[in-house]
């Protein structure tokens, strides 16, 4: 079924002959303010898809106008044509069953294959015979197929394996991309591409490339993208077994422990020497005094009335050389009667 807005079919009327015959003359295209264009639509399209050749500014008042494939005015090579006094449209020799052409002179293409890929003419004849002709073209590409990836392998350790991932495709003249977790793919200096972006290497891997790689395959019409594949990274463990970062911080635990018994022990024996010199000190200062002439000056001889030399703290009493510092007597607090 045409479309709405397609013109009806018919069959060939004697104008077409006048179509013809002008197309053999010398023709002139005047200056217009709005110049006749064709746009095609998509620009390039999908083999299987449907293509619009668009003409713009189609002037009015026409005796009819025909389009033709390729860039020369051949009746062997007339697709269809158009008279507006008879609103007939006449396919040509070279209609195909695929074209729609409509009122405002456009041309649809359904089902496009390699084939249509080329240029076309729209040639005007005008009332006053004037003819005006303008070419557009078209462009047509096979539809990519899913390419699919390898990977060299799915688990690697980190900072030990490198890993290669290689994107088939079977098609040709297409660009590849490549996309990690959806996303398209971030270089960073560990990885490297390929001459024609086929092949992916990291090296050396690193646990934050886990996770899912695909490549996209395109060309000017089409797209296509491969299933993802995963790609998990293990840590990787030290010679006790233990996975790297752990051996490594237990590493700097011991290290910071062996700092710190260091500073402790060197604080305590700061300690331990500050004390037996307070005690030499003290003990210097318990000594029985000598006099000249005289014996040391004791109290008791008994234990129990010895005074502990932890409290003991000479009272000077009577002293007899003012010049001298020379006591008679030194008491402790023990022998001193309350």
């Amino acid at each position: 079924m045409e479309p709405p807005s397609a013109l009806p079919r018919g069959g060939r009327v004697p104008w077409q002959e006048l179509l013809l015959a002008v197309s053999l003359l010398t023709f002139w295209n005047p200056p217009t303010t709005a110049q006749v264009t064709v746009e095609s639509v998509p620009p390039n399209a999908a083999e299987g898809k449907d293509v619009l050749l668009r003409v713009h500014n189609l002037p009015a008042n026409l005796i009819g106008y025909g389009w033709f494939k390729g860039t020369t005015i051949d009746p062997h090579r007339e697709i269809v044509s158009y008279a507006p006094d008879s609103q007939e449209i006449n396919p040509g020799y070279a209609h195909s069953g695929r074209e729609t052409l409509y009122l405002n002179g456009s041309l649809l293409f359904q089902n496009i294959n390699l084939k249509d890929t080329g240029y076309y003419t729209l040639q005007i004849i005008k009332r006053n015979v004037q003819v005006e002709r303008v070419t557009g073209q078209l462009r047509v590409y096979q539809p990519v197929s899913r390419p699919s990836i390898n990977i060299s392998n799915t688990t690697a350790t980190e900072h030990k394996d490198s890993v290669v991932l290689t994107c088939s495709t079977n098609n040709t003249g297409v660009s590849i991309w490549w996309f990690f977790n959806n996303q398209s793919l971030k270089l960073l200096e560990r990885m490297k591409l390929s001459p024609d972006n086929s092949t992916l290497t990291v090296d050396p891997v690193r646990r934050e490339d886990a996770g899912d790689y695909q490549c996209e395959v395109s060309n000017r019409a089409s797209s296509n993208r491969s299933d993802p594949i995963r790609l998990a990274v293990s840590y990787g463990r030290s010679p006790t077994g233990l996975p790297v970062g752990t051996s490594v911080g237990i590493a700097i635990g011991v290290l910071v422990g062996v700092a710190l018994v260091a500073a402790l022990g060197y604080l305590l024996l700061r300690v331990k020497a500050g004390r037996a010199s307070g005690q030499r000190n003290h003990r210097e200062m318990g000594r029985p005094a000598f006099t000249p002439g005289h014996g040391p000056v004791s109290s008791s001889t008994s234990p129990s009335a010895l005074p502990s030399p932890r409290t003991a703290v000479p009272i000077y009493q009577e002293l007899q050389h003012p010049d001298r510092n020379i006591y008679c007597q030194i008491n402790y607090k023990g022998q001193v009667s309350s």
